[in-house]
């Protein structure tokens, strides 16, 4: 059973409307029926143009803006700190401390070898 660690609303976006323009004659250029959603924390955004309904555009706005990779990053890391779980950046920093890396180099054979401190 998977349980819920934090959840994203649209109450936690910034909402844009603006006029949309293009095909859909007078309506489009009178109504403001586009949408840009923005989500602060993670800088993802969204927009939604296609539809002549402002909440139709809004919806896809929303998912337009859930699924960029910025969100979808966002999203691991916060779940990995509510989990209690490192993060990807705690990770790398730990992988790539000094005892965590070996160096290699080509001898004079052209064979790999580790480097020594020298």
């Amino acid at each position: 059973m998977k349980t819920k660690l934090f959840s994203v609303t649209i109450a936690d976006c910034e909402i844009q409307t603006f006029r949309s323009g293009g095909k859909g004659g007078q309506n489009q250029n009178k109504v403001e029926s586009g949408v840009r959603i923005i989500h602060h924390p993670s800088g993802a955004r969204g927009e939604g143009r296609e539809e002549r309904s402002q909440l139709a555009n809004k919806r896809r706005a929303f998912e337009r803006m859930a699924q960029t990779k910025e969100f979808q990053r966002w999203a691991k890391s916060t779940a990995a700190k509510l989990s209690g779980q490192k993060s990807v950046e705690e990770i790398v920093d730990e992988m790539m401390q000094p005892h965590n890396l070996k160096v290699e180099v080509r001898n004079e054979q052209g064979l790999w070898e580790e480097a020594r401190d020298e």
